[in-house]
């Protein structure tokens, strides 16, 4: 009986859509390019344009695949901020997925009082080839320091084809 409810799925479209698969991928992203400008106001505040790679580890369409940010993170130490950009990610098969992203960076207490850095947010699919031409996709990023340097990225999500497709 479930083969055949999954043959009728298949006939009347609804399989993939029914299929698609909740995922996780972490990615230490490294930076390559980066242009800053540092506000001279005593505020600290700063925009970092930044191009950083590195490669998606986890579960799910992404798993394995090259990753480049191409980000602008406008910062106020201390107080908060609103990072945002596009990841392209590069299956090995040669799929490319244009995700857009955003977070809002705010700045919570460690325990001993100092500053710790937040950044949640979410991610859309907003285009793609191959596997990801015509799919629609959505999830949460969150961001945290992987080193003095490096970002470790963690999108969490799901990817099914368009309504309609």
């Amino acid at each position: 009986m479930a083969r055949l409810l999954l043959i009728a799925a298949v006939l009347i479209g609804l399989a993939p859509a029914a299929l698609a698969e909740p995922f996780k991928v972490e990615v230490v992203l490294a930076p390559k390019e980066s242009m800053k400008l540092a506000f001279k106001d005593g505020s600290k505040h700063f925009v970092l344009l930044v191009r950083r790679k590195g490669k998606a580890k986890g579960d799910g369409p992404f798993d394995g695949a090259s990753v480049v940010e191409f980000g602008w993170h406008d910062i106020i130490p201390g107080v908060a901020g609103d990072p945002h950009g596009y990841l392209v990610v590069t299956t090995a098969g040669g799929d490319i997925a244009y995700l857009k992203w955003s977070v809002r960076a705010v700045f919570l207490s460690k325990p001993d009082g100092a500053p710790r850095l937040a950044d949640h947010g979410f991610w859309e699919l907003a285009s793609g080839t191959g596997a990801f031409a015509g799919k629609r996709g959505v999830g949460t990023l969150t961001i945290k320091p992987a080193s003095k340097t490096d970002r470790l990225f963690t999108l969490e999500g799901e990817i099914t084809p368009a309504p309609g497709a």
